[in-house]
């Protein structure tokens, strides 16, 4: 008997080691991860809330009522450029949510940390789980690289002037300016060579199946004398791509930008007319 009952004990450690050891491999639960310290300033009349999110700066603005669905915008990369857009949206009862992901072009560790702010948002402001992307230029390239690697998490996305090829902008290998400073940065981030950047097969206009299976709409604003962005090798490709695949796109083409920005930025001259893009695809009634 004591012989049996010894086996039958070694063989309840040795299952309880072996679940021990799998219960180590499992991803931390939400209640595990920590909850950043907010604070709460005034933005433009509303509540804004700054904490930090895998060490980087982020914000959530408050409407001062909620829409029925919790409906919200994602800023990538130039949050404060062109606000007339947030402020009608915040006072339709939308969130206004923003990760600093700075200068790193959407590279892979700035996704998991755009992934990470999202988990986090939706908990802790019970946000829609699809959420409206907006980006201004570069931002192209931080929205549709999470839209791709999420597709099912996003109700729409909005591009002003949007980079939707790294070889038009920061490389200049079109008819853009381009910046080699900027060039080098990116290599660095994404950790290739210049010749693999210019083989880089997942711009914005590229692997574009995933958002029309998911029937996300597209709208983009642009300037037509964009020296930055030039729209003819960024928001036109991906406009062809995406018609040609079934998706749904517009384009809203704005005749001339500023001089001193080479024709990149613009006055906003019918904010409402992209407001009402995410009303329309964010679920709002």
């Amino acid at each position: 008997m004591p012989f049996i009952i010894t086996i039958i004990l070694l063989f309840s450690v040795g299952r309880s080691i072996a679940q021990g050891e799998i219960d180590c491999q499992r991803p931390a639960t939400t209640n595990k991860t920590p909850v950043p310290e907010i604070k709460t300033v005034e933005w433009k009349g509303f509540d804004k809330d700054t904490f930090r999110v895998a060490d980087r700066a982020c914000f959530v603005i408050k409407p001062p009522q909620t829409a029925p669905g919790n409906p919200w915008v994602w800023r990538a990369r130039f949050p404060g450029y062109h606000p007339e857009i947030d402020l009608i949206l915040l006072n339709k009862g939308f969130h206004v949510a923003h990760i600093n992901t700075g200068g790193t072009f959407a590279s892979p560790g700035a996704m998991e940390d755009w992934d990470q702010f999202y988990q986090y948002v939706l908990t802790h402001y019970n946000l829609a789980e699809k959420v409206g992307l907006e980006g201004v230029s570069r931002g192209g390239l931080f929205m549709y690289t999470w839209a791709k690697r999420h597709p099912e998490s996003v109700a729409c996305i909005y591009g002003d002037t949007p980079v939707c090829d790294i070889k038009s902008w920061p490389l200049g290998a079109g008819k853009g300016m381009g910046s080699e400073e900027t060039w080098a940065k990116l290599l660095k981030h994404y950790n290739m060579t210049d010749e693999q950047a210019r083989a880089y097969n997942n711009n914005p206009f590229d692997n574009l199946e995933p958002l029309v299976r998911n029937g996300i709409p597209i709208l983009h604003i642009v300037s037509e004398d964009d020296q930055i962005v030039p729209p003819a090798e960024n928001t036109y490709i991906l406009q062809e791509r995406y018609h040609k695949l079934g998706g749904e796109m517009e384009v809203i083409s704005v005749p001339h930008g500023t001089k001193k920005t080479n024709g990149h930025h613009f006055k906003l001259e019918d904010p409402a007319r992209c407001a009402n893009f995410f009303i329309k695809h964010c679920s709002v009634r």
